[in-house]
């Protein structure tokens, strides 16, 4: 098979989805040790509409796609594994799982959502504002605003990298993060045309250019220059720290659209330059990614294997196809 196709997946609980270029698939690991396969396809609005496949627009569509579809794979993935059903004990001393009702598991997940972009702005957004005026004030001098822009975003890089290393210190983050590397390595074991067995995919490396977190990386980094450009030009903008929070929270999806076409350049193409752009990325995937154990490689065997297309002239399809 032309190993043009390309292939994406995430990382759920006790599962991994994985989107082809035809068909996306979850593989989840059942409580009685069978493997559960489930269809997700759904057709992309890029296809749908012509002009939301663009270059910049896409990368925007593609990231509110991924978490939407993304939030129902978690959801549906914790139901399967068995992650929403709790254990009592009985009087006589019995143990009884029960689980709990969907309308609570999606209120539960709405709310967590709603605090999770909250605590986004505060800690990306606000905080590094209130630590550079911190500085200043301690100064006692005001600060260039070259340097200014420059300390807000390697703050705000600094409290992104130790967030992530604090949460992937949870034992069930922990077992995400390792679901993650087994995507990654099954992956690079279908690209390195390979046949899909355990043994073959043990061997593959763990840290994929298309990877999300890399985007996550790439779009600090674009931000660092969008909001430099911004703060130098509009400085009056700057000095209201809500009006600049506001408009932080404006440029978000032109930051998204340049860091989405940059990840596919660093997937496309391996050369000095996109290695570069690769390197920030890939180094923090020795956070987001562990290694996984033979159960959770079997699961992204089987993901991978349900959405290979059977007609290999579906190859070229697969090129906008990135990593989750």
């Amino acid at each position: 098979m032309n190993k043009k196709i390309s292939i994406g997946g995430q990382a759920l609980i006790e599962g991994i989805m994985m989107k082809g270029p035809e068909k996306t698939s979850m593989a989840v690991r059942l409580p009685d040790g069978g493997i559960d396969l489930t269809d997700m396809t759904k057709k992309p609005l890029r296809e749908r509409f012509k002009v939301l496949g663009l270059p910049f627009i896409r990368g925007v569509i593609n990231f509110v796609e991924a978490m939407i579809e993304g939030y129902k794979a978690l959801m549906l993935s914790a139901d399967k594994s068995g992650f929403t059903e709790i254990e009592e004990e009985k009087e006589n001393g019995e143990k009884k799982k029960t689980r709990l009702s969907g309308a609570f598991m999606n209120a539960l997940m709405i709310i967590a959502a709603v605090l999770g972009v909250a605590l986004a702005i505060v800690l990306f957004m606000l905080l590094p504002r209130l630590a550079v005026d911190g500085i200043g004030s301690l100064s006692g001098a005001a600060l260039p605003e070259w340097a200014r822009a420059l300390s807000e975003q390697v703050i705000k890089m600094a409290i992104f990298v130790f967030y992530v290393w604090a949460v992937a210190h949870m034992k069930d983050i922990k077992r995400v993060f390792m679901y993650h590397g087994a995507e990654h390595k099954t992956i690079f074991c279908f690209e390195n045309s390979l046949p899909l067995t355990v043994e073959n995919v043990r061997k593959q490396k763990r840290f994929h250019p298309r990877c999300g977190t890399s985007f996550m990386i790439l779009m600090i980094l674009v931000g660092f220059l969008f909001s430099t450009v911004v703060q130098l030009i509009f400085k009056d903008v700057y000095t209201n720290r809500w009006v600049w929070v506001a408009v932080k929270i404006l440029m978000v999806p032109f930051i998204c659209g340049v860091g989405y076409e940059l990840l596919k350049l660093c997937g496309r193409h391996d050369n000095v330059v996109t290695r570069i752009i690769a390197a920030p990325g890939l180094w923090l995937q020795r956070i987001t990614t562990k290694e996984p154990d033979d159960s959770m490689i079997e699961i992204a065997i089987a993901a991978v294997e349900d959405v290979l297309p059977k007609d290999e002239t579906i190859a070229e399809k697969g090129e906008d196809v990135a990593e989750q």
